[in-house]
């Protein structure tokens, strides 16, 4: 990865966290797949997307805001960041758009945090806070960006990045809950690939009992070769 290549999409923290053979194969290999799901977030990010700029009671609202870190060499667009006013000025508040519902795991919470640490770094201000919308709900979830989430969001973009520069996909390790929703299950094979994988361990675990059966049936013969002398 060099120059502008070296900045890590913020898009990819979400699907690391999500599944690191996901992140591989479309950040690395460049594989992608349209599905339902897919589908009705890119129109949902579309609506949010177009470049504008608007005030409303007291609240300035940018969407389609291109972010970049240069210390974390991190980058992409942020779908909507409010413009608070304040006793100091405008305080920055970003908000992501997503598809379905809040989810058990922190990959949503990450990719908004990750926002923030880029508008930090861009307007040299604080960012405590922003939101998640999610379509299926219509709502949105407020998100603060406390110590723990920044911690998750940091070892995050050295792990994502350590396995983008290694250009290693990650073995398949079907689930579910996370391969059946995944818009890339085709592509991946979970099921088969982790179906070859336990033959081949079943295989290599066959030889090396033969091995051993062999090696103890030679060495009893040994042993009483000797004892008959």
């Amino acid at each position: 990865m060099d120059g502008d290549e070296d900045y890590l999409p913020l898009s990819a923290l979400q699907h690391y966290l999500y599944c690191p053979r996901q992140c591989a194969l479309i950040h690395v290999e460049q594989q992608w797949a349209e599905s339902r799901h897919t589908a009705e977030g890119r129109v949902l990010h579309e609506q949010a997307d177009k470049p504008r700029g608007e005030r409303r009671r007291g609240v300035r609202t940018i969407t389609a805001l291109p972010l970049a870190h240069a210390g974390l060499r991190l980058g992409g667009i942020a779908d909507v960041v409010e413009l608070h006013d304040g006793p100091d000025g405008e305080q920055a508040f970003p908000v992501e758009y997503k598809r379905g519902r809040p989810k058990a795991h922190r990959a949503d919470e990450v990719q908004l945090c990750s926002q923030a640490l880029c508008l930090e770094d861009m307007l040299d201000q604080p960012v405590p806070q922003g939101a998640l919308f999610y379509g299926a709900t219509r709502r949105r979830t407020d998100v603060v960006f406390d110590a723990e989430l920044r911690r998750l969001t940091l070892d995050t973009i050295a792990a994502t990045r350590a396995m983008l520069d290694a250009g290693i996909t990650p073995t398949a390790e079907y689930s579910a809950r996370r391969c059946d929703a995944c818009s890339l299950i085709d592509l991946c094979q979970p099921r088969l690939l982790q179906r070859r994988t336990g033959v081949n361990a079943w295989l290599a675990r066959q030889l090396k009992s033969d091995r051993n059966d062999n090696g103890n049936h030679e060495g009893g013969e040994e042993r009483g070769t000797c004892d008959g002398n």
